[in-house]
């Protein structure tokens, strides 16, 4: 597969300038394809309910919002000041959830890391140092939910297709189910061992 640049990270001062332009970045807000994207995603997690979910790089909330009923405690982070406030602002009813204003991975363990639309921002070297640290941060067992835009965009480092490829080659994960359209690619996978479980053996069902 292709790198369509450089393959090294984008600057923060990308993200900064993306922002002070426009009250809502890439649609996430206004569109239709988003909100179905999301919906896509939350019907993807493999479990009802998680302990201590992950979503780096959540933007203006908009998927932490849907993620927040379905999690004990949920820590979110961006790296823009923007971003953070309207996350904060979406996410105020919820007291389990934490907005951070940071390019840091989030601290601690994880039964779920959600990242969508994010690592193809990465060069290769922080990518490989990104999803080694989310694969670090899973519980054994824990569901890591990668979906990513896989059409061209010759201004990101990488494009989405690689981003997933190189996911799902990473030793310590097994692919519990994917979802590729033409515009892009869902991958839900899990921290083994244990061994993978289907959600109808996660419910008991023979």
């Amino acid at each position: 597969m292709a790198v369509t640049g450089a393959d090294v990270s984008l600057p923060r001062e990308h993200f900064d300038d993306l922002w002070a332009a426009e009250a809502d970045p890439w649609g996430l807000e206004s569109s239709w394809y988003e909100d179905r994207k999301r919906a896509l995603v939350l019907a993807a997690l493999p479990d009802a309910g998680y302990r201590r979910a992950a979503e780096p790089g959540c933007a203006g909330g908009a998927l932490s919002r849907l993620l927040a009923p379905r999690c004990a405690e949920l820590v979110c982070t961006d790296l823009n000041d923007t971003a953070v406030r309207r996350a904060r602002s979406r996410l105020a009813g919820f007291d389990h959830v934490s907005v951070e204003c940071t390019a840091a991975f989030p601290p601690g363990r994880f039964d779920l890391v959600v990242v969508s639309e994010l690592a193809y921002y990465f060069g290769r070297a922080d990518r490989d140092a990104f999803w080694a640290r989310a694969v670090d941060a899973l519980d054994p067992g824990g569901t890591l939910v990668a979906v990513h835009w896989i059409r061209p965009a010759p201004e990101y480092p990488v494009d989405g297709n690689r981003v997933h490829d190189e996911l799902v080659a990473l030793p310590g994960l097994a692919r519990l189910a994917e979802h590729r359209e033409d515009d892009f690619r869902l991958d839900v996978l899990v921290r083994t061992p244990p061994a993978a479980r289907s959600v109808a053996q996660r419910v008991g069902l023979r």
